[in-house]
């Protein structure tokens, strides 16, 4: 439980939620400076509720910037201390949320150890993980992973990823090997890619596909047609799944229902790989292929 100090006001008026307006003030003011919230995203203190921790008062916190986001906070009676209580469902196997049904698969579709990336085909991280994922710890691992991929481009910050996701998901629609080796193509070349602008990007992610639609003998006009139509809908339904359990920056991995967060090094991902096949009854081979 994160706690946030908002000190002692008198409170001779009220504001809509039902807390003075210096209250309100400075949990907005603590709340930015702690977790280090842009100005250009707005705060708003909502209603209090009556809490189930002793001494605490339930209070929602509703950030608005390009999308909103709303957090649950306690708030003690004396108005002198603002927590956050980070609840975690742990009701649900994690893995069974994420909807793998259809997306391109690496591996052996049978392992035993599942692992999820919500990725960015524009986020240089995520190109920094994708190449220790690719050819390395597929290789070492061999037939005892599966590697799936999920889009969650981050549209505010990459102007070109939201295309390049719905261009990548047109291969996927009729060839798996089509789709990676494009992936392969577009994390190694981020910035020949980009160009000098969002536009010359999108052609060149185009093109990109079109070879990819000639070298493993598509319908080159289906895939031209699905280009052309830029459909975003899979794609954000892939960021939504995203919000839902969590993914908030990229690369985000599940493993086996294990979160990591960022590009980690090839060691630090070994040793996760082979925590989830122990625990899966399987020998952790990964690091005996590197001997």
């Amino acid at each position: 439980m994160a706690l946030v100090a908002v000190g002692c006001q008198a409170q001779s008026a009220t504001s809509a939620s039902g807390l003075s307006p210096e209250i309100v003030h400075r949990i907005q003011t603590e709340i930015r400076a702690k977790y280090g919230v842009p100005n250009s995203v707005s705060i708003a203190v909502g209603e209090l509720k009556p809490g189930s921790v002793p001494d605490f008062d339930n209070v929602t916190v509703t950030f608005t910037g390009s999308k909103k986001t709303t957090l649950d906070f306690l708030l003690s009676k004396d108005r002198k201390t603002l927590a956050h209580l980070d609840k975690i469902d742990i009701s649900q196997d994690l893995m069974s949320k994420i909807d793998m049904n259809a997306r391109p698969k690496r591996g052996n579709s049978e392992a035993k150890v599942t692992i999820v990336n919500f990725d960015d085909f524009q986020c240089p991280f995520c190109s920094r993980m994708h190449s220790t994922l690719f050819p390395g710890l597929l290789q070492a691992y061999g037939d005892k992973v599966k590697i799936v991929y999920k889009d969650y481009p981050l549209v505010e910050i990459h102007p070109w990823a939201m295309h390049a996701a719905v261009d990548a998901n047109c291969l996927a629609q009729q060839s798996n090997e089509a789709y990676w080796d494009f992936a392969d193509y577009v994390h190694g070349n981020q910035k020949a890619i980009a160009g000098h602008n969002s536009e010359e990007a999108f052609t060149n992610l185009d093109n990109a596909v079109s070879a990819q639609a000639t070298k493993y003998h598509l319908d080159v006009n289906k895939v031209q047609a699905c280009t052309e139509k830029q459909d975003e809908a899979t794609v954000r339904a892939s960021m939504v799944e995203g919000d839902k359990i969590g993914v908030d920056s990229t690369p985000t991995l599940f493993i086996n229902g294990e979160r990591v967060s960022g590009a980690l090094p090839e060691s630090e991902m070994r040793a996760i790989i082979d925590r989830a096949l122990a625990d899966a009854g399987q020998q952790p081979s990964g690091t005996d292929a590197k001997k």
